[in-house]
């Protein structure tokens, strides 16, 4: 790569906002600092955890890099956003964003250059202080509520208890899928992620009988 990349995870800070959809990309980065820190190799290091972001410096998928969480709520994303670009003078197509997706369902992931925002207030910011849309987004799919009129509300609720296995599933898939692009570039990391689908659920075992019971 020609310098050094950027994953920008999207979220709002706060417990109140932990487990909520519309923090899908600050969970994936959780994981991938989870990993970091068991992991030495990574070489996983602090270099900012207050103002506007939380910023990390580590070795993943084989590449130098940074990991950031902006600490300002959702729509101001872009502010630390510019803010960390600028302070390393990297270009915006260095950053990959983590963020929630309205149009996949939750299971599925896109990783993809460019776009419009879709709508998502995040990604709208990006675009309005770095002034390109011309950056890696990996869409986490979180799908829709019933009702459009109902879109906020539902960003800001927690995952349901029912998904949270698909989304532990998810995540994971993501951390590997990051590596990889660090490791063997865009096209192979594309392939994983987007083809990427959940496990078919288990077929219940059939009932048998115990041998030596009378029934």
């Amino acid at each position: 790569m020609d310098s050094t990349p950027l994953i920008l995870a999207l979220g709002n800070p706060g417990p109140q906002y932990e487990r909520t959809r519309h923090n899908f990309g600050f969970m994936v980065a959780d994981a991938i600092l989870a990993q970091a820190s068991a992991r030495k190799s990574m070489a996983l290091k602090s270099l900012q955890t207050s103002g506007d972001f939380e910023l990390f410096a580590l070795t993943f998928g084989g590449a130098s890099c940074l990991l950031a969480k902006p600490m300002t709520y959702m729509n101001l994303s872009g502010k630390a956003a510019a803010r960390i670009l600028g302070k390393y003078a990297l270009p915006a197509t260095s950053m990959v964003v983590l963020h929630d997706e309205l149009d996949l369902p939750l299971g599925r992931m896109k990783l993809k250059r460019g776009g419009g925002s879709n709508g998502h207030r995040g990604i709208e910011s990006i675009v309005e202080h770095t002034g390109t849309e011309d950056f890696l987004r990996l869409r986490l799919g979180i799908g829709r509520p019933q009702f459009s009129s109902d879109v906020v509300t539902y960003v800001l609720e927690e995952f349901d208890a029912k998904d949270l296995v698909a989304l532990d599933a998810v995540r994971q898939a993501a951390v590997k899928g990051l590596a990889l692009f660090f490791r063997r570039g865009l096209n192979e990391a594309v392939q994983m992620l987007n083809a990427f689908r959940l496990p078919e659920p288990s077929a219940p075992l059939e009932k048998m009988d115990t041998p030596g019971t009378l029934g």
